[in-house]
């Protein structure tokens, strides 16, 4: 079965860029990430780690 999807893929003309792609978003949104977690205020995420411990009642 695996044959049979490799031959369609290999046939499909430009299919090389989907792997690129893919790697490209991937490796983008996770460095976005990284940066807005080490660039997001301390003060907030302090409070933010409080709020289970609040008494809500």
């Amino acid at each position: 079965m695996f044959e049979q999807i490799k031959h369609n893929m290999e046939t499909i003309a430009g299919v090389a860029i989907y792997p690129i792609v893919s790697l490209l978003i991937f490796f983008f949104f996770f460095m976005g990430l990284a940066l807005w977690v080490f660039t997001y205020k301390k003060d907030k995420i302090k409070e933010m780690s409080q709020i289970p411990l609040k008494d809500s009642l």
